[in-house]
């Protein structure tokens, strides 16, 4: 993982980088396993080395393959935005118990039944997979649609090419186009 980690830090083609960061995951999903922490396995292995390498992919065929581009001129906005979005996420954890705190409503109630009796009634001697795959396997599936939908999204959003997007062709224009070279 340290070689693939330096080889993505002083490589310049963006294919090449991105490959090897979808290597990247598939070492870190098999360290999981060795660690026994097969659900985070699977989450790195789907999302780190498919859906995200997929998606670069897909914006560098959109784009171009070097990353020698000429950046935009600072803008305010958008930089104003992040700072009070940021903002208003910190103001909202400061009431939360601190992380580690023994009387924390969690650490009371919900986790001693998990680590004493998971293993009794689910069967699984990983309690993380136990949770994440019985007592939350309805959220487990919620976010498995929330991370398919955002990715269909993103391909819709996308678009089908650069032919798309291409100034001047009007939808009409392109059609008769297409139709006439076939």
């Amino acid at each position: 993982m340290t070689a693939v980690a330096f080889a993505i830090a002083r490589l310049r083609n963006l294919f090449t980088i991105v490959m090897l960061m979808g290597v990247f995951s598939l070492l870190s999903a098999v360290l999981y396993v060795l660690l026994t922490a097969v659900d985070v396995a699977f989450t790195e292995a789907a999302v780190g080395a498919g859906v995200s390498t997929l998606l670069v992919l897909g914006t560098i065929a959109l784009t171009s393959e070097r990353g020698d581009y000429t950046p935009e001129k600072f803008k305010l906005m958008p930089l104003l935005i992040v700072v009070a979005t940021g903002g208003v996420l910190i103001f909202g954890t400061l009431d939360m118990p601190l992380y580690g705190d023994a009387d924390a409503p969690a650490n009371k109630h919900v986790a001693p039944r998990y680590i004493e009796k998971s293993g009794a009634e689910i069967g699984v001697p990983n309690i993380v997979t136990s949770v994440l795959a019985s007592y939350r396997g309805f959220d487990t599936l919620g976010e498995v649609v929330v991370i398919f939908t955002a990715a269909i999204g993103v391909l819709v959003l996308l678009g089908r090419g650069h032919n798309r997007w291409r100034p001047g062709l009007r939808a009409g224009v392109g059609a008769k186009r297409e139709e006439e070279e076939v």
